[in-house]
């Protein structure tokens, strides 16, 4: 009996961590005893309860995000949760078994979805034909006689990489992080001897924070940004509306100053001992040697890279009219379709990519949820609840923006997934802002949340996926990454507030 209930236990544990599994379950059951407003119907409130378990459980790691995702799908349809389908005379249907489990998987058809995985796989075609660890080492190469000079070339790479990954964890730690270890140890710069603030610290700092800014400057940057461009989009109506080439063109001066300050911030902030690398320049050019001419492969993978751009950016549509418009989908469609008919990638590898699989399947969970909610109502109850509070408070415009911005980019200290505090927050935040904001300031507010959603990743070491890779490394103590990552938090913030606010007023758009 002893060893049966061993293996038992063993089991649980390979699955589940208990702590916070148990958590989840009580907040899923102290929300359904709340008793739920008068506005809000009963299957309205257990689907609030299912999205805040859902919440605690990935924020706590009770469990892989898909192990969590698909408890999640399963509640939904078990307790029918999702909202009620109209009869053609506009009135409500009793939710079934078969509508529950339709609408629980219904978001598996988003477009916005499908982007966010293809994309992830045309990614390991970078990675695979080793052009990005080309590209890192061949800016080293050019910049790097002093450590800055490396910093800014980790940070170049690193913005070069980002419209065409969308996993902003394969691009920051998969790519950026091997060619910066190899740099620091180079320079003997190792955390198990003692000796990570030769120059690997500040290596290690700089290539995570080129990794939040980089995302905010594109689309295709990071997986929660097509959820983002679909509530701002949803929120502005014809106020504003972002397209890929839209985001990249309002991003892109503010995107390029906050990167530029970056390194310099953080050579202040943790300035390496060793400032004078000429050694670099050869070592990375020793690197580039290692790696050969460029490949057939490599040289193909540029193509479909360009190519790949010119579809996102509308270009085809610029010249000859709106008939050539691309769905930024479809684009990805054709570049995959590309990479395998090239044969940088095989259907083996497409069918291999568990992050890309993984990501449908999570994300589309999640989505699905937030669309419930919405649907349900409770994000309209939220923000009408929240409007009426700040109303009370009689604040100015200026001051509403501010608090809005602040409270939901500091708020990710609680979460470890930015797709997870997205789906929780942006849509309640957004329609509060377009409504107590006036109108002159909603489009720049607008904006500055499509930019909070990634550059809230600088706080933690578990802000997203790629903080724990460079964290683990060992090069920046806890102190230092949080210290240093609230300071960066505030550099953007006005970068983005001050540069933006400028950019914006220039384009037009308020």
């Amino acid at each position: 009996m002893k060893d049966f209930q061993q293996e038992v236990k063993e089991k649980f544990y390979l699955h589940f961590n208990l702590v916070p599994a148990i958590l989840s379950l009580v907040s899923f059951v102290l929300v359904l005893l709340i008793p739920k407003p008068d506005a809000l119907s009963q299957s309205a409130w257990t689907m609030l309860a299912i999205f805040v378990a859902s919440i605690v459980a990935i924020i706590g790691k009770a469990s892989s995000v898909g192990v969590v995702s698909l408890f999640g799908i399963a509640l939904v349809a078990i307790f029918k949760a999702t909202a009620p389908h109209l009869d053609a005379n506009g009135a409500a249907l009793p939710v079934t078994s078969k509508m529950a489990i339709q609408d629980a998987l219904a978001s598996y058809s988003n477009e916005l979805i499908w982007l966010i995985v293809i994309a992830i796989m045309i990614s390991r075609g970078i990675i695979k034909t080793r052009l990005g660890e080309r590209l890192g080492y061949y800016f080293i190469s050019v910049f790097g006689k002093k450590t800055l000079g490396i910093g800014y070339a980790l940070a170049l790479c690193e913005t070069l990489l980002a419209p065409l990954t969308p996993s902003n964890t394969a691009r920051g730690g998969a790519i950026i992080h091997p060619i910066m270890r190899s740099i620091a140890l180079a320079f003997n710069s190792k955390p198990e001897d003692g000796t990570q603030n030769r120059i690997g610290r500040y290596l290690a700092l700089v290539n995570y924070h080129a990794n939040p800014i980089s995302s905010a400057m594109f689309l295709t940057a990071t997986a929660p940004n097509p959820l983002v461009m679909e509530y701002v989009n949803k929120v502005a109506g014809t106020s504003l509306h972002i397209t890929w080439s839209t985001w990249a063109l309002t991003m892109l001066v503010p995107g390029l100053v906050a990167m530029f300050l970056m390194p310099l911030v953080i050579f202040f902030l943790a300035k390496p001992e060793v400032t004078e690398t000429p050694n670099a320049t050869s070592f990375a050019k020793d690197k580039i040697k290692e790696l050969g001419p460029l490949s057939l492969n490599e040289k193909l993978m540029l193509g479909i890279f360009a190519l790949l751009l010119i579809l996102w950016a509308d270009v085809p549509a610029m010249l000859f009219g709106d008939m050539f418009i691309v769905n930024p989908t479809t684009t990805a469609i054709i570049g995959l379709f590309l990479l395998i008919i090239t044969g940088i990638l095989d259907w083996d590898e497409i069918l291999g990519q568990k992050s890309a699989w993984d990501t449908l399947f999570w994300f589309g969970a999640l989505v699905m949820m937030a669309d419930q909610l919405n649907k349900h109502g409770i994000i309209s109850w939220f923000s009408d609840n929240f409007q009426v509070w700040l109303l009370s408070m009689h604040l100015g415009s200026l001051l509403v923006f501010a608090i809005l911005v602040c409270v939901f980019f500091y708020s990710h200290y609680f979460f470890a997934s930015t797709t997870a505090h997205i789906s929780a927050m942006m849509l309640a935040f957004l329609i509060v802002g377009s409504q107590t904001i006036e109108p002159g300031l909603r489009v720049p507010f607008y904006l500055m949340m499509m930019a909070a959603g990634s550059l809230m990743m600088c706080l933690t070491h578990y802000a997203t996926g790629t903080s724990p890779i460079i964290f683990g490394s060992g090069y920046v103590t806890m102190g230092s990454w949080w210290g240093i990552g609230f300071v960066m938090s505030i550099v953007n913030l006005i970068v983005f507030a001050v540069v933006g606010a400028v950019w914006w007023k220039i384009l037009g758009l308020y």
